[in-house]
């Protein structure tokens, strides 16, 4: 029989997505802000849902589900916009200061044909602010950020 999740410590880390945002991203979303709203299902799965309207007018959702896999001892989760027709799946830690989650994942290239490696990185500035980057992995290894959002909290 399948053990029932348990909240442990690295779930209180997502815990304070939970709310109601506003989301500021000029290099995706043009001048219109988007509104994010997050959730818990028990503390043991978040929900992040975002409404916009894409640079051109159209009308854009997203949806970020994040949890921790205890047996993998890493963060999980994935990401589906309704501007692309690709399911993003993550992994990754939070660094040692506790304020930054690096998500890896591998998904279209935006420079070419084939696939690519990603870093997303969640960094809490304080309980109200947080940033979201993402990076693509150069062929030194290295990373360059190409997006950044910046989320203050409404509620």
């Amino acid at each position: 029989m399948m053990k029932t999740a348990e909240v442990l410590k690295e779930h209180f880390f997502l815990e304070r997505l939970v709310g109601t945002w506003t989301v500021t991203a000029p290099d995706m979303t043009g001048d219109e802000d988007w509104t994010e709203t997050v959730r818990s299902l028990h503390g043991i799965w978040f929900v992040a849902q975002g409404e916009g309207r894409m640079p051109g007018g159209k009308d854009a959702t997203t949806i970020l589900t994040l949890g921790y896999n205890a047996s993998k001892g890493k963060y999980v989760g994935s990401w589906i916009g309704s501007m692309m027709d690709y399911m993003w799946v993550y992994e990754g830690e939070v660094d040692a200061s506790g304020k930054v989650l690096d998500l890896y994942t591998t998904g279209p290239d935006f420079n070419g044909e084939g696939l690519a490696d990603y870093r997303e990185r969640i960094t809490f500035i304080d309980a109200d602010h947080r940033t979201f980057t993402s990076s693509a992995r150069q062929p030194d290894g290295s990373w360059k950020q190409f997006m950044e959002a910046h989320y203050t909290r409404k509620v």
